[in-house]
């Protein structure tokens, strides 16, 4: 029997040529066929890696567009509460100015009501004097209160 390899003693050498001539390129055209599957294969990985890439650097631009915003956000109401704040700080001086004077009113009126004697150097020399809007010219004093008193 002979065989298509060749090993068979029937056969003739020249048999034996064609057959390795065939089987090498049988061999060549597989090696060829993996060398282009490869080559596909490469391209196919060489893309999915490029697309991932660009997913990922358009990511990578979206989350800083977004932090950018975050931080624009953050910087306005950080300004905002430090407007607030510093208001806050003057109302707090003008009431604390609002208070002494209030008080010191009801010291004047409670000295008015309860003395019994008003002297004559006296500026208020009576309590119907005391409540003439001319006279309240001198209690009348603005508040000041500003930025300056409250450097930090």
């Amino acid at each position: 029997m002979a065989s298509s390899s060749g090993n068979s003693s029937t056969c003739t050498k020249f048999q034996s040529t064609c057959s390795e001539e065939d089987l090498q390129v049988v061999m060549d055209q597989r090696k060829n066929k993996r060398k282009l599957s490869n080559r596909e294969s490469a391209r196919r990985c060489r893309m999915r890696k490029q697309n991932h890439i660009d997913e990922m650097m358009n990511q990578v631009s979206q989350l800083t567009k977004e932090n950018n915003e975050i931080l624009t956000s953050v910087n306005i109401t950080t300004q905002h509460y430090l407007n607030i704040e510093a208001e806050n700080s003057i109302l707090r001086v003008q009431m604390v100015e609002l208070n002494q004077r209030l008080e010191s009113l009801n010291g004047i009126i409670n000295l008015i009501m309860n003395s019994t004697t008003i002297t004559k150097d006296s500026y208020v020399t009576s309590p119907e004097n005391f409540m003439n809007p001319m006279n309240m010219l001198y209690f009348n004093q603005p508040i000041m209160a500003s930025m300056d008193m409250f450097q930090w």
